[in-house]
């Protein structure tokens, strides 16, 4: 039976990245995915900061940036009453204090099936054995230690493989996650999103925009430029707030894109699918993401963010702590549930301030009244609109926004 230092399962951005940086720490690594790349992945497609930052500290930024895609300087947010803010990126640099290094602040939109194909094909290089097309089904264990798994090939073969740790890379509805027990479906803490991808949409240029809109309210409503004249747009709703307010998102969706102030952009417009929905576990609250023998990371460890969907970036954090732990691990020879702990505690202290805030910032989808106000300050105050861009780049605390005395300071300027 083959045994390595990690069996890494799932090959998407988190299980990618982890098998890059397992190849520079010097572990031996089985890359397993259930399907075969290039793939799509239903998602906004948008790549923030933090991925650009783990992707410079990978020696991959250089390449993502010539991929087919849209390079991103601005972010427009739209509130309610329609007005829009525009927010420069490119007057702050971004500060990463996880890789150490200060970077252009600049962003990129790349279809999923292209970045996941291109960062899965490096991983493969770097994994010591890959193999695309095998259901994982079970974890073998040994008392109370995951310490395995086995699965099944496309053809039909049986096969069990061993390893020191397991990293569940595989999504919302993980089967680590599950068959370790620590899976949980909570409404509360789940959105649900909606995608489709357009031709001939108006007006894109280098931004992505964000529009809290009353016909999505209490979510938003996003469009985002892709390669040549593609874009991605979408809702994002609460999963709660999709009951509560009886909301059907193909309808939202359709509202948005024919909304008196949508209407003009999407007159020459063409969908090139039927709109596609998947789940979104938000990082609301601090859940589990470890235990004897085992790793939570990306979207099995609820890491997306409560306020904008975006999952990439603490993806790609996490896969960084999870081979720094397993390095650790290694070392000490303790794959306990005490030790990898450390894990899940760096995970936290790393993304919980973000997310904490991120959590109370969806909440304002509530107020329409309070996202007019701030919207409409950013739209018409440059000392707001460079504050906002501030928290976007880590220079301003982003706890900022869930303090009242800073709502106060707004309606003097």
């Amino acid at each position: 039976m083959e045994t390595y230092d990690l069996i890494i399962v799932g090959g998407g951005p988190a299980g990618a990245t982890a098998a890059l940086y397992a190849q520079r720490r010097g572990l031996t690594t089985l890359l397993l995915d259930k399907e075969r790349f290039p793939r799509d992945k239903i998602c906004g497609d948008a790549l923030s900061g933090k991925t650009v930052a783990i992707l410079h500290e990978l020696d991959l930024l250089e390449e993502v940036g010539a991929l087919p895609g849209a390079a991103i300087n601005r972010i427009v947010f739209g509130s309610p009453d329609t007005t829009t803010a525009d927010i420069d990126l490119t007057r702050f640099e971004m500060r990463n204090s996880l890789t150490d290094t200060t970077l252009p602040m600049e962003g990129f939109v790349i279809r999923r099936e292209i970045f996941d194909h291109f960062l899965f094909a490096k991983a493969r290089t770097a994994a010591d054995r890959t193999i695309e097309g095998f259901t994982v089904a079970d974890l073998i264990t040994e008392g109370q230690q995951v310490c395995g798994v086995r699965g099944r090939t496309e053809e039909g073969a049986e096969l069990e493989f061993r390893a020191s740790l397991i990293l569940g890379c595989d999504g919302y509805n993980s089967i680590v996650s599950r068959k370790s027990g620590l899976y949980s479906h909570q409404s509360e803490h789940w959105m649900v999103a909606l995608r489709q991808y357009y031709t001939g949409i108006g007006d894109l240029t280098d931004q992505i925009e964000l529009h809290f809109i009353d016909e999505v309210l209490p979510g938003y409503f996003w469009i985002f430029p892709l390669e040549g004249d593609r874009a991605n747009i979408g809702i994002g709703v609460g999963h709660n707030d999709i009951k509560a307010n009886g909301i059907h998102l193909k309808d939202a969706l359709q509202a948005a894109t024919q909304s008196q102030t949508f209407r003009e952009r999407f007159k020459n417009a063409k969908p090139l699918e039927e709109p596609v929905g998947w789940n979104l576990p938000v990082g609301s609250k601090r859940r589990p993401a470890h235990g004897a023998g085992f790793l939570l990371l990306g979207d099995a460890a609820s890491l997306i963010d409560p306020f904008t969907g975006e999952g990439i970036g603490n993806a790609l954090y996490s896969a960084r702590f999870a081979v720094e732990t397993a390095v650790e691990a290694k070392k000490a020879n303790d794959y306990s549930a005490g030790f990898l702990r450390r894990y899940e505690d760096r995970l936290w202290d790393a993304l919980s301030g973000e997310l904490k805030i991120s959590t109370k910032l969806h909440g304002l989808g509530c107020w329409p009244s309070l996202m007019n106000f701030v919207i409409r300050k950013a739209a018409t105050n440059i000392e707001v609109s460079d504050l906002i861009c501030g928290m976007i780049a880590s220079s301003v605390p982003r706890k900022i926004l869930t303090d009242p005395r800073f709502y106060l300071r707004l309606l003097f300027r």
